[in-house]
């Protein structure tokens, strides 16, 4: 678990509670537990989930991942497979070496382009689908799934260029579109997505641990479920595209892919041999904080894992909810703390550094401004908010007053989406470091 930066004007019993609080939600989270809970073996009895193999069936048993905690899932699977193990390939972000070298030779790890697909995604994905050729029904997959593999997981449909994509990708990220909205266009227009994948493996059986960091955890929709067959979407993709205003943009062979018929062989699942599990999301995260909240003393409670909306208008409601704690005690005592998780989104239209937790941070400062002992705490579980190194921001009561006295204007950020520079001015970021974990973002506020 990597050492949490917190704050220095924290108060230091209640920066070691936040602190506690934070660090049990990650662990809750931590991609190998989550992996050793569904994943065990028993000599030559694999279990999954709730299904048992018996591997004196299997010839071959291959390991592949995609995702910002590919390696650290990677790394739990090998030591439970051990030497029954015949090869694979993971994709992640950023290769962790201290990961790498627990791996086994016989398993490559790449890295591919985030958060818009580059040439390494599509070569490092071509790589993973070369050890899934020739398969028989005696061979077994292991697939493992997290946050980030709709990028590094990228083979575009035939008429569709990489830089369509890439353009297409870049539009949708800065126009304010849902994951969920944003993954049913990639899902269309791309070969290894919707089922792609495991379709590749077949015919093989395929079982897939998957870490959620998609609201609601719908598996169609995390990675653009790459293993999982999507129900028909009609014309949702294009929907999505003229809500954003981007459909008359189109490059020609985005829009053909987009219309065109479904081949009737891919909507149908008759021919997957595959299962997937859901491991660790949100809520698990939420939860585990909710608990270490009660061990430090806090009333505590859990408000929702489905917040949505803009970042800044979230930040709003936030510190609306810890005025009425302020001045009711409801609906949590005393001290009291409330969690909240979710994903929300930023239109982008200033040229400043920001991630979405920064800027929900920055949306609730001038609504908590003179509340006494509140404090808000946003995190995005990957450590990574947005292009910065900050996982999020501390705000409480005196941040309003510390801006004007250091001549900063939240407006202005605002206005140019620079939610990093005004809290780095103020000492108010969170530095956790990558965590090898992505379950979307979580929100503490706190009454102390």
């Amino acid at each position: 678990m990597p050492d949490l930066e917190l704050p220095a004007f924290l108060d230091a019993d209640d920066h070691r509670k936040i602190k506690a609080v934070v660090q049990a939600a990650l662990a809750a989270v931590d991609p190998e537990q989550a992996v050793r809970r569904v994943l065990r073996r028993d000599g030559n009895w694999l279990m999954i989930g709730d299904r048992q193999v018996d591997l004196d069936d299997v010839d071959r048993l291959l390991l592949v991942g995609v995702g910002k905690a590919a390696l650290a899932m990677g790394c739990a699977a090998v030591e439970v497979l051990g030497e029954r193990l015949s090869g694979g390939v993971l994709i992640t972000k950023v290769i962790n070496s201290e990961l790498q070298v627990r791996l086994p030779a016989s398993i490559t790890v790449l890295e591919g382009d985030h958060p818009v697909p580059g040439e390494r995604s599509i070569s490092a994905t071509q790589r993973l689908l070369g050890c899934l050729s020739g398969l028989t029904e005696r061979d077994l997959v292991i697939g493992l799934i997290s946050g980030g593999g709709s990028a590094l997981l990228t083979w575009p449909v035939d008429g569709v260029t990489l830089e369509d994509m890439q353009t297409l990708t870049r539009q949708l990220l800065v126009s304010g579109a849902t994951i969920n909205e944003l993954n049913a266009v990639r899902r269309r227009l791309d070969r290894v997505k919707g089922g792609g994948l495991a379709r590749a493996a077949y015919p093989a059986a395929m079982y897939t641990l998957i870490l959620s960091d998609v609201i609601g955890s719908p598996l169609e929709v995390i990675a653009s479920g790459p293993t999982v067959e999507p129900a028909d979407e009609g014309a949702r993709p294009l929907e999505v595209l003229e809500r954003y205003q981007l459909a008359r943009e189109l490059q020609p062979g985005i829009l053909r892919a987009l219309t065109r018929e479904q081949n009737a062989r891919d909507r149908s699942p008759d021919y997957l041999r595959t299962a997937n599990y859901l491991v660790a999301s949100n809520e698990t995260a939420a939860r585990a904080a909710l608990a270490a909240g009660r061990e430090q003393g806090f009333d505590s409670l859990l408000l929702t894992t489905y917040l949505e909306g803009e970042a800044r208008e979230a930040g709003g409601i936030l510190a609306g909810v810890l005025r009425q704690m302020a001045a009711s005690g409801e609906p949590v005592r005393r001290p009291g703390l409330i969690v909240v998780g979710g994903e929300t989104t930023v239109h982008v239209t200033g040229q400043g550094i920001g991630g979405r937790n920064l800027e929900v941070a920055l949306g609730a400062v001038e609504k908590m401004s003179g509340l006494q002992k509140a404090v808000l705490v946003t995190l995005a579980t990957d450590g990574e908010d947005g292009p910065t190194d900050a996982a999020g921001a501390v705000v409480t009561g005196e941040t309003q007053a510390q801006a004007r006295a250091a001549g900063l204007s939240i407006q202005q950020a605002l206005m140019e989406n620079d939610s990093y520079t005004f809290f780095a001015r103020l000492g108010g970021l969170i530095r956790t470091g990558s965590t090898g974990t992505n379950v979307n973002d979580l929100a503490f506020l706190i009454s102390l």
